[in-house]
């Protein structure tokens, strides 16, 4: 099939490459003339796993194309995903002004033959009807101008109207997991109301949904989920909200163990093999950060709002989150007293690993802190250290390696579970330091190999 997508960021590069990938021809368009330069060379401008060689073989085969041009990729396409940032506002709210301006430009641009137009950006909940509201306002500006420029005389006929019908398709893609999610999913959710539309969708997801991209191909087919448009909006949110909540929650159970001498670790375990329960999400540590969990949350709270609802669970969730960032600045300071003068190291900046994604990363609040109180703040981090993005922070400064972060520092704190921080040469960084003090932000290593290493060892919620 003909696919148009128009903007490329995490979702929409990995969608436009991914169903390349899979058969259909894709046109991604944007209007960042340097990002789509170095797309069309083959190289990915984020960093996530597997996405640069399925460009580069889609590029080689010819079935993906990067442009500027959104006239030339809303005639292309037979399905045209809207897939735009929709950053937060300081209400709360997401910020809509990109999806209106494509939404708009697509209607100029359309002209003849059926379209669906796809949301894949996490639009407010009813966004659905409001694009189309927006597409109908950009036909009728062009078929304006068209009859300006013609002196007046109408040769448009009545039922002229370019066909379109408005499709939600959410998508639940993790940083650093996108394209295996892209191949992979739990399920997928297609809002709509035409039946033409929701045929062409299910067309082009059926290698997905029939596992032929799959990591185990004999696995049954995804789950396909047909509902109206503010369902498939509100599921989007829903989840994100559900998972935001379960992490707040065994990081209030943390807090608690720290009082009463319990693991959380073993709670978690307990709790996580109940079925009703299960065990994804119930890692404690400093807290959930990112482009979709604190953006989606506020969102849903600040819909709640309009409609004369308060979510006391969801504004509670943010609260405990934003509190347990914190955790680490106060284990810090009962582990080395006086923070002033003192030097801290940070293992992990990104707000998970296998991303270089920095956006409302706990590691941010705790450098300011750090900053705030004195301290002299270092850090280390697989992707940041090694990119051009390290000169974008302030006040701290970011090694090469993790040998040079620990030499002369009074604590380490690990703020992000990367793979490789399993196997660093612990025993070696404990001989470098001034105080061999580790905070283990994410519960992630071993506390007997880190005592044996010479560290004083302090988690989350562990004994």
């Amino acid at each position: 099939m003909r696919v148009c997508v128009i903007g490329t960021g995490y979702v929409g590069l990995v969608t436009g490459a991914c169903l390349a990938h899979i058969g259909h021809d894709v046109i991604c368009v944007d209007n960042n003339e340097e990002k789509v330069k170095l797309m069309k060379s083959g190289q990915s401008p984020i960093f996530e796993p597997g996405l640069s060689e399925i460009m580069q073989s889609a590029i080689q085969t010819g079935k993906i194309e990067f442009s500027t041009d959104l006239a030339a990729g809303v005639t292309h396409g037979e399905i045209l995903f809207i897939a735009v940032g929709t950053p937060p506002l300081p209400t709360g709210e997401s910020d809509t002004r990109y999806v209106e301006a494509v939404a708009r430009g697509i209607g100029a641009n359309l002209n003849g033959g059926y379209k669906v137009i796809v949301n894949k950006s996490t639009v407010p909940i009813g966004s659905g009807d409001w694009v189309r509201m927006i597409v109908m306002d950009g036909i009728a500006e062009r078929q304006k101008t068209l009859v300006t420029a013609g002196g007046g005389s109408e040769e448009k006929l009545p039922d002229s109207t370019p066909q379109f019908d408005v499709v939600s398709n959410p998508e639940f893609l993790r940083e650093g997991s996108a394209v295996y999610d892209t191949f992979n999913p739990d399920r997928i959710v297609l809002g709509g109301n035409s039946t033409k539309a929701i045929s062409m969708m299910q067309e082009l997801y059926a290698p997905i949904v029939e596992r032929k991209f799959a990591e185990d191909k004999s696995s049954p087919s995804v789950p396909v989920l047909v509902t109206d448009l503010s369902s498939a909006e509100m599921i989007k949110y829903a989840a994100n909200a559900f998972l935001a909540t379960k992490i707040s929650f065994i990081n209030e159970v943390a807090n608690i163990c720290d009082r009463v001498g319990a693991d959380v670790t073993q709670v978690a375990k307990g709790i996580g093999l109940d079925s009703r329960i299960g065990s994804k999400f119930l890692q404690a540590g400093i807290g959930w950060g990112g482009s979709c969990f604190p953006k989606d949350v506020s969102a849903l709270i600040h819909t709640a709002d309009d409609y004369g609802y308060e979510a006391q669970l969801l504004k509670s969730a943010v609260s405990v989150n934003e509190r347990q960032r914190l955790i680490a600045l106060e284990k810090l300071q009962q582990a080395l007293k006086i923070l002033k003068g003192k030097t801290v190291g940070l293992l992990g900046l990104t707000f998970k690993p296998d991303t270089d994604d920095l956006r409302d990363a706990p590691a941010l609040n705790l450098i300011e802190q750090l900053n705030r109180l004195g301290a002299k703040v270092k850090a280390y981090d697989p992707i940041i250290s090694q990119t051009g993005m390290r000169h974008g922070l302030s006040g701290v400064l970011v090694e090469t390696d993790a040998e040079r972060l620990a030499d002369g520092c009074d604590a380490l704190v690990l703020v992000t579970e990367w793979q490789q921080f399993s196997s660093l040469d612990y025993s070696k960084m404990a001989k470098l330091m001034n105080n061999p003090v580790i905070i283990d932000g994410r519960n992630f290593l071993d506390p007997e190999t880190m005592i044996r290493a010479g560290f004083q060892y302090v988690g989350v919620g562990r004994r």
